[in-house]
């Protein structure tokens, strides 16, 4: 039978509940950190700690970029926050509770310094969490206790904080000096610099990067981005193994592999057959495992060049994350990422061009993946009929209907309507118009 502590004036902790609209996060922390928060506060104030801890990792990412990255470093932020956040609550209700760092926030730290984020963001970060957790915990102190009793809590809060957070400066800064220390040490700093020398365009000695990286610069360069969605343990040996069986299936002879972070790959392959057109179809790959890749580019410069196509593809695959598979090539998303650089005019551009075409339905959706193959195979009905596995009376309805959505004769602004329709297939949601939910505006809607 699980036993909750008495928590004498600080009584208000175990009437903490989250808001329902916040509570839709599941826990980032450990399963042990998480049952020993619940045996000690009960599951409501855990579960406001979960939605806070969500809560503060998203302001800190707004204050400090940097500690972002997508959503796998957003998950390892957030594990720190909530961790912390727990961590708190527990010093509130017992002033005897272990002030240690939690591991969580270690492992966040760890991956700053992997990640070679400066430590003044990483310190940043902390100071910008501290100022909005006693903010939530004022505010939630506020509500459920009395004026005679909350001078004290106020009191407490501010200094049972300091002093937490004085201490967990001290020891996260410590950690990540260490971390930092390791990775010089290790022998990766040096092949690090000299992959980051080249992505930056500046000098370097082609031989002596060459001997460094153990890798040929001189050939036809393929480069990968692949990271985990989630926040696991420690997944580069996975990533590596993957990248690897990816890139020598393509064709590549020898491969290059640096992480950048616990859940971060970037991988390069030396391209020696023929590009294949795609892999085969029953290759499996992990849950909440993405691969970006480049185009295949000659030479030094197509190493950087071949990279920073990988790295507009894992823009694209970000936003639209259920709009893309867990292997997406450059040249299938090379128009859409060149688009979408500035998104808000890109989804300006693409409802001006398809209309109400641009509704975010699955009929609005096979509309347009109709006239596309339609436009592509240039008006061929049969062809098209033929990739969709539907006769031809049903390609040639699609189309009509489609063109009837689209508000506008499609002859005059044709290369316009093709480029909207490619960056609606490979952006989704992230740039169409969502539908009303039985409303007049809603050209789907059967009344």
């Amino acid at each position: 039978m699980t036993v909750h502590h008495e928590l004498g004036s600080a009584g208000w902790i175990r009437r903490l509940t989250p808001d329902p609209a916040d509570a839709s996060h599941p826990p980032a922390s450990s399963a042990a950190t998480i049952t020993e928060a619940t045996e000690r506060l009960g599951p409501h104030p855990v579960a406001w700690a979960v939605a806070v801890g969500a809560a503060l990792a998203g302001v800190v990412t707004r204050e400090v970029p940097e500690l972002g990255g997508g959503p796998a470093p957003f998950e390892t932020l957030r594990m720190g926050t909530e961790a912390a956040t727990l961590r708190a609550l527990l010093l509130l209700a017992d002033e005897a509770a272990d002030h240690a760092v939690p591991e969580e926030s270690l492992l966040g730290d760890r991956e700053f310094a992997r990640r070679r984020i400066g430590l003044d963001k990483v310190l940043r970060g902390i100071r910008v969490a501290h100022a909005a957790l006693v903010r939530a915990l004022m505010a939630a102190c506020q509500e459920r206790t009395t004026s005679s009793e909350r001078a004290e809590q106020f009191r407490r809060i501010s200094e049972l904080l300091f002093g937490f957070m004085d201490e967990f400066s001290s020891r996260m800064t410590a950690e990540y000096l260490a971390e930092h220390d390791r990775w010089l040490t290790s022998g990766a700093a040096a092949r690090e610099e000299t992959v980051r020398a080249i992505l930056d365009g500046r000098p370097v000695r082609e031989e002596t990067a060459r001997e460094l990286l153990a890798y040929r610069l001189e050939g036809r360069q393929l480069a990968v981005v692949a990271w985990y969605d989630s926040p696991a343990v420690d997944a580069t040996s996975e990533l590596q193994r993957l990248a690897a069986e990816l890139l020598h299936l393509r064709g590549c002879s020898s491969t290059l592999l640096l992480p950048t972070g616990r859940t971060t790959l970037w991988a390069w392959g030396d391209l020696q057959a023929p590009y294949p057109a795609g892999l085969p179809g029953d290759h499996a790959y992990p849950e909440g495992i993405r691969f970006a890749f480049g185009s295949v580019r000659d030479g030094l410069p197509g190493f950087r060049q071949s990279h920073q196509d990988a790295q507009h593809v894992a823009r694209i695959m970000r936003i639209s994350p259920g709009g893309t598979g867990p292997v997406v090539d450059h040249p299938d998303v090379g128009l859409a990422a060149l688009l979408s650089t500035d998104l808000p005019a890109l989804r300006r551009f693409i409802r001006d061009e398809l209309g109400d075409l641009a509704a975010d339905s699955p009929h609005a959706e096979q509309l347009r993946r109709t006239l596309r193959l339609y436009l592509r195979n240039e008006r061929s009905l049969m062809a098209v009929a033929a990739q969709l596995h539907v006769a031809r009376n049903t390609v040639t309805y699609r189309v009509k209907r489609a063109q009837e959505l689209l508000g506008h004769h499609l002859t005059p602004r044709l290369p316009e309507v093709m480029a909207a329709l490619e960056a609606a297939r490979a952006l989704g949601p992230a740039v169409l118009r969502p539908v009303g939910d039985g409303t007049h505006d809603d050209p789907f809607h059967e009344s």
